[in-house]
């Protein structure tokens, strides 16, 4: 059961838990290290339930995407009782999956899903980051081509300055905590 309203002090105290870690994987990226906030119970809470408060009531499970996602959406849907859907990168589900493309600054990826939900189910998409959007679209885009509905996108961390919020397509698309490049 969520956990509202969580004070906005709880809510600044997690949001300096994310660390700006320079030069990781590749010189000039600004790598966001949520593993300290995921440490911290009381930070996790109040991420988690800032995550899912805009959309409670209007979805029946939550997608997380891989990896950080996972960890994320894992704790959203404990908290409000529905199911998960993992999205993966690709060749890493056991069996048969949809999948959908995308590109990267350095090639190309898919992004694969299951066919587990009733049609028409509705579904919040979560994510850790949000930087160039390649990822989250492409996301969003499979789980529309199994014919599920997207409730919302939720994002713990949003880049600014680097087009992710224009290359998402949903006008439901909710972050918690946003900074310049």
């Amino acid at each position: 059961m969520p956990h509202f309203p969580e004070p906005s002090a709880e809510l600044a105290r997690a949001e300096k838990l994310i660390l700006g870690i320079p030069d990781y994987p590749a010189p000039g990226i600004i790598f966001r290290d949520i593993m300290p906030l995921l440490a911290d119970g009381r930070a996790l809470r109040a991420t988690v339930d800032a995550l899912i408060a805009p959309f409670l009531g209007t979805f029946d499970v939550i997608a997380g995407l891989e990896a950080r996602g996972f960890l994320l959406a894992s704790a959203a849907a404990y908290s409000t009782g529905t199911g998960l859907l993992p999205i993966r990168k690709a060749g890493k589900l056991p069996r048969p999956a949809a999948s959908v493309g995308y590109e990267l600054e350095y090639g190309v990826a898919e992004v694969e899903a299951h066919d587990d939900l009733p049609a028409g189910s509705r579904v919040l998409l979560i994510d850790d980051v949000l930087a160039t959007g390649g990822t989250l679209e492409a996301a969003r885009e499979l789980l529309e081509m199994l014919g599920y509905t997207v409730a919302g996108t939720a994002v713990l961390f949003e880049i600014n300055g680097l087009g992710g919020r224009a290359a998402v397509a949903d006008p439901n698309l909710h972050t918690v905590f946003t900074s310049g490049v």
